[in-house]
């Protein structure tokens, strides 16, 4: 099965800027085809994390500036292997996912849980607790935010899924990704906890099927997968269309499985 993706984005800066984009497909994303062009005259840099992720970095001209981004996904291998120092990591409080300030809450929640049904009753919790609405929170909304709040969108059910996993001693991180089928479509944002030796998707929104996900980049949380980030001057949204089709049907995801992304 191969699945296609693209990213069309138009932005409008009012000078020359320091423009980062993390839209490509994760290095170890096996692809048929590849494609990323910027209307501007533009060198762009490519740089690889050692975890796999690609971000790629242009100084851009005043003005408008159109980027486009496609890949063709084939069948992906085996998960890539986590290390301790990655463990260590998804099992710290971070600026969106506060674990610490959560902690009270998550252990009189989920007493007495552990394994595959906690990540269960975190997921269920999260989705229960948060109604999907486009524009309630804003860029700087956590998992401690959003909760009291009561709705949100991806990457805050996310978030909130991550903090409580990470509460509960369980190593949880946050992943952006290209999701095939998704509505409302755009970048998607999924959970991963660490579970057995091997990290297993969450979709708290219940709005994807996650075995059809692919991977753009993982992190602690959102300040590590934003899709653009920029620095010395000032870029407006004009335009984003965010497509992900799969060629076949994709087998029913039971969000009660344990479904990893390869």
């Amino acid at each position: 099965m191969h699945r296609v993706v693209s990213a069309e984005i138009d932005l409008e800066t009012a000078a020359s800027v320091d423009l980062i984009f993390q839209i490509a497909t994760r290095a170890d994303v096996p692809l048929a085809s590849e494609s990323l062009t910027f209307s501007q005259d533009v060198d762009p840099v490519e740089l690889i994390a050692a975890d796999g992720t690609r971000y790629h970095r242009i100084r851009s001209l005043e003005g408008r500036l159109e980027v486009r981004y496609t890949a063709v996904v084939q069948t992906q291998d085996a998960p890539s292997p986590t290390s301790d120092v990655e463990l260590i990591t998804y099992m710290r409080p971070s600026r969106y996912s506060e674990s610490d300030i959560l902690f009270g809450q998550a252990r009189r929640q989920f007493r007495g849980l552990a394994g595959a049904e906690l990540v269960q009753a975190v997921a269920d919790y999260v989705s229960e607790s948060l109604a999907y609405t486009s524009g309630a929170s804003n860029g700087t909304d956590s998992a401690a935010t959003i909760l009291p709040k009561g709705q949100g969108v991806c990457r805050d059910y996310t978030h909130s899924v991550v903090a409580l996993l990470r509460a509960m001693d369980v190593p949880a991180r946050y992943t952006a990704c290209y999701a095939p089928g998704l509505v409302p479509m755009d970048f998607h944002a999924v959970a991963e906890a660490y579970l057995d030796g091997a990290w297993h998707v969450i979709d708290a929104t219940r709005l994807a099927n996650r075995r059809g996900l692919v991977r753009i980049a993982t992190g602690v949380d959102a300040a590590a997968c934003a899709w653009l980030s920029y620095h010395g001057g000032s870029v407006s949204l004009k335009r984003l269309q965010v497509d992900a089709e799969a060629d076949a049907p994709l087998a029913d995801d039971d969000h009660t499985a344990l479904v990893q992304i390869a």
